[in-house]
């Protein structure tokens, strides 16, 4: 509908005689119409028992003229036309100073106003179609000039509300009642409404209140009312255009506030990549916080609003939406391609991770705001940048590898303690796998379909499918196979093999733990059997490099002489090659680490078992050989208790001595 009403002379083709309808005839009526309705008194302003009164003859003069399109008889402009115009002109003059948008508001003359407009309007718009008679030159003229301030008027009003819009009114209202009954003081009262979670709507808010509300706020249902009202009015008189333009920029304006306010601030692509990672990841947490509040909360407010403000055209609402969508979302993309075009690390993995999770939650949302394609080109848009994130987490992922390939140091850890980078890798996937297992098989995957989307599946032996494990579980297990390749490398800088044990037992125990505690990583990685068959064969080896020369000295063979008589020197000798041996171990191995409790309590007790009982057995069979006192003392230096008691000193990590006990 045009809104700009205009008239076109031409010579008037009916007749006085075939004027049918006069403008004593539509006064009449509105003085019986006024007096049917009587006299508002003081429950109304005199502005609505003005416009009460001649509002019947109105619409009788709208339906005369539409009635006479057929008949071709178009009615007089009665009186009461002249009384609206001027209603209207004299109204809008009394609220347009510039000076106070919120008197009209205290005034409560909003409805009447808006109701007296859309009656001129309506008027207007039935003259239109007889633009070319004479007689409506004037009226027409005059109707369009007082519509076009009135629709400029409420552009600024409405302006206002969206806003400035503060509730002055209502606390106006407040003190005024409060200084009338003498308190001085009104309640002190929000100046928002607390409507119910469901009736909420959201809306900019003056800077004062933004900074307690955060930027949205819960507006009362009859200031929701009121700029419907003044939307449909305006769009019916053919603003559409303004109307919407000052609705559209009223809320971006207050999105991009609320933006900065959590933080996010539009940035180049060039400047992203100049950013130190500490200054980035900052940006980045701010980006998916404000990314996450736009999917689950802003967009979705603003679709509210958009659709109580304009409940009648859909068409409006969609393209408001897309267009205050758009651009939000836009620097939102911008952002996530200029991160993703930065260099690839390992710390970087769990940033990108939660901004590709953001823009793959935005998608849904896109679809719910914009039903039936209508989102398809942003949507797109959206799937690209979040692919590209994928990548790049897939590169930072990959760059997990690298670091593990170029950990090549020569210096053994010391006292076979866990690895630092064994710890590294392993919590790192830990909580990879715990936080982002479902996120990172959707990358890989989205990796493998653009690297092999074209290559058929290989059918196993029986002409089916073989199953194969997911793109991430393979680059997991590569991953897994590297830690292991590394440790058996570093594993050969100790030049003792018991401490290579040592090492192995523990980095590989620390590895099958994290395994075990993580059931994402579990699943991914299957059952740690394998590894426990390790484990064990690492026990076995530590034991037998260590303590098989120490039980050797224990052994029978040399012993024996004929007639049942024992060579006292070799069973000195023995004697005193057990005491150097385990004296040597034990001094030396209580400087070794076992952090895993378990792991120490478990070799503490294994060691124990088999050199205490073969240490008893020998000491009761041949200490008789010895001759007793002084002779005794210095080749038995240790009972069977003493040594078993000096066995929960090794693997504590700090050097230790025996101290001699009496057998």
């Amino acid at each position: 509908m045009d809104r700009k009403f205009s008239v076109r002379g031409r010579n008037s083709s009916f007749s006085k005689k075939e004027n049918a309808i006069s403008r004593v005839d539509f006064d009449s009526a509105t003085a019986a119409d006024r007096s049917r309705e009587g006299d508002a008194g003081d429950s109304t302003s005199d502005f609505e028992t003005q416009l009460g009164g001649i509002s019947g003859g109105i619409s009788r003069f709208v339906d005369s003229l539409s009635a006479s399109r057929d008949c071709q008889i178009p009615p007089d402009v009665p009186e009461c036309f002249d009384k609206l115009v001027a209603l209207v002109d004299e109204e809008v003059a009394k609220y347009d100073t510039g000076r106070d948008s919120g008197r009209w508001f205290r005034d409560k003359g909003d409805s009447p106003l808006l109701d007296a407009v859309e009656k001129l309007s309506r008027v207007a718009t039935a003259l239109t179609g007889f633009s070319s008679e004479s007689k409506y030159f004037v009226p027409l003229s005059r109707a369009s000039s007082v519509l076009q301030r009135a629709m400029t008027f409420l552009e600024e009003k409405f302006r206002w509300i969206l806003e400035d819009w503060t509730g002055a009114g209502e606390v106006d209202h407040r003190e005024a009642a409060a200084a009338a009954s003498g308190t001085g003081k009104p309640k002190k009262q929000s100046s928002f409404c607390l409507s119910r979670e469901n009736d909420r709507y959201v809306l900019s808010e003056p800077n004062s209140a933004r900074k307690r509300n955060g930027g949205f706020a819960t507006y009362p249902p009859e200031i929701m009312s009121r700029l419907s009202k003044m939307a449909t009015t305006m769009i019916s008189a053919g603003y559409s255009t303004e109307c919407c333009q000052v609705y559209s920029i009223a809320r971006r304006n207050a999105f991009e506030e609320t933006l900065r306010r959590i933080g996010l601030e539009k940035i180049s692509m060039d400047e992203v990549q100049k950013l130190t990672w500490e200054d980035l990841e900052g940006e980045i947490t701010t980006w998916t916080k404000a990314c996450k509040r736009c999917v689950a909360v802003y967009f979705l407010d603003e679709k509210k609003l958009c659709g109580t403000v304009f409940p009648q055209w859909t068409g409006v609402t969609q393209g408001i939406l897309s267009n205050l969508t758009r651009g939000v979302v836009i620097q939102l993309l911008n952002f996530a391609e200029a991160v993703a075009m930065t260099k690839r690390s390992v710390e970087k993995l769990f940033k990108f991770l939660d901004m590709y999770e953001a823009l793959r939650d935005l998608i849904p949302v896109l679809d719910e705001l914009f039903p039936g394609g209508a989102s398809t080109e942003l949507k797109s848009e959206t799937a690209s940048a979040g692919r590209r994130l994928g990548q790049a987490a897939v590169g930072s992922f990959s760059d997990l590898e690298n670091s593990i390939k170029a950990d090549t140091g020569k210096t053994p850890v010391p006292c076979g303690a866990v690895h630092p980078l064994i710890r590294y890798v392993m919590n790192y996937l830990k909580y990879a796998c715990g936080e982002y297992k479902d996120t990172m098989e959707q990358v890989y995957q989205e990796q493998e379909r653009g690297d092999r989307h074209d290559e058929p599946p290989e059918p196993d032996g029986g002409g089916q499918t073989a199953p194969s494990p997911s793109p991430f579980v393979v680059q997991l297990n590569e991953v897994m196979d590297l830690l292991d390749n590394n440790l058996d490398a570093r594993s050969k800088l100790y030049k003792d093999p018991s401490l290579s044990y040592i090492f192995l037992m523990n980095n590989k125990r620390y590895i099958m733990q994290k395994i075990k505690d993580s059931a994402e990583i579990h699943t991914l990685l299957g059952d740690t059997r394998k590894r426990a068959a390790e484990l064990r064969q690492y026990h076995k080896n530590y034991k037998r490099e260590t303590w098989s020369k120490v039980l050797a000295c224990l052994r029978d063979d040399g012993l024996m002489q004929g007639k049942g008589s024992v060579n006292k020197t070799i069973l000195k000798e023995r004697f005193k090659s057990f005491n150097t041996m385990f004296e040597e171990i034990h001094k030396t191995q209580s400087t070794w680490v076992v952090s895993d409790k378990q792991l120490q309590s478990e070799l503490r007790v294994s060691v124990s078992a088999v050199v205490v009982p073969a240490y008893r057995s020998f000491l009761g069979r041949f200490r008789q050989y010895l001759d007793s006192g002084r002779q005794a003392e210095k080749y038995i230096k240790f009972g069977p208790e003493e040594l078993e008691s000096s066995m929960d000193d090794l693997f504590d990590g700090t050097p230790a001595s025996m101290v001699r006990r009496r057998s």
